[in-house]
């Protein structure tokens, strides 16, 4: 009776794990589809351009995770349901009305950390999934969550914003240390944990929190006027 009635808990627990991994994959997808195509029809690429830029966003990071933690890339292609909710978003933000689109752009940070979260904690799932180390959980998190972003500013012609605007890649990889770590377990837990981290992007956004850095920019500048002048000096003493 016993291991008939654990086998069962188990079986509920398996079943709500797979509930909330497609959850927080289906959230992403869409958060990710439609900031893509919002990207592609600010640099006026055509509708192909939208569809790719789309794709490429909701589905970039997770195919360069499975190249890292081996799972096979083609298991891509089992995920009809995603696609074709990939599609549909983007079809409905190119679609929409420009005030509507602009009214979104006033509100992209949040839809942007909504993908984030979710995505950064779907990789981090599928690495424990298959008992992977910390650091792989860690870099499966962080490369899911901005993976997309970056193919999706290189293919745009921008520097990558994950690299240089707000606190951005910290954020998930805070969710895969939690989730390598054990800290949340529970489909309670983990949406917990996706309110923390969307919460936490937005305070960063609001608060301008930034990692610290060094510019070299002004730097090489002052060294070439510099040498400028030196030259305009030297051609006058002539």
């Amino acid at each position: 009776m016993h291991n008939g009635r654990e086998a069962g808990i188990s079986a509920v627990n398996l079943t709500m794990s797979m509930d909330i991994f497609s959850v927080f994959s289906l959230i992403g997808t869409i958060a990710f589809a439609v900031s893509g195509a919002v990207v592609a029809m600010e640099e006026e690429y055509d509708i192909l351009g939208v569809y790719v830029l789309g794709l490429v966003t909701a589905f970039g990071g997770g195919v360069v995770r499975n190249l890292l933690i081996g799972v096979p890339v083609t298991t891509l292609w089992s995920q009809g349901y995603l696609f074709m909710t990939a599609l549909s978003a983007m079809t409905i933000a190119f679609l929409l009305p420009v005030r509507w689109i602009l009214r979104w752009r006033r509100s992209e940070a949040f839809f942007d950390a909504i993908g984030l979260s979710a995505f950064a904690i779907q990789g981090a799932l599928y690495a424990t999934k298959m008992e992977h180390p910390l650091s792989a959980v860690l870099v499966a998190a962080m490369l899911t969550g901005i993976g997309g972003g970056i193919i999706r500013d290189v293919l745009a012609g921008r520097k990558p914003l994950v690299l240089k605007d707000e606190i951005y890649a910290v954020w998930a990889m805070l969710a895969g240390v939690a989730i390598g770590l054990g800290w949340f377990k529970s489909t309670i837990e983990l949406l917990a944990l996706f309110v923390i981290i969307i919460t936490f992007r937005m305070l960063s956004v609001y608060y301008k929190w930034k990692l610290p850095r060094r510019s070299l920019r002004g730097a090489f500048a002052a060294s070439e006027q510099a040498a400028i002048r030196k030259l305009k000096h030297k051609k006058g003493d002539e």
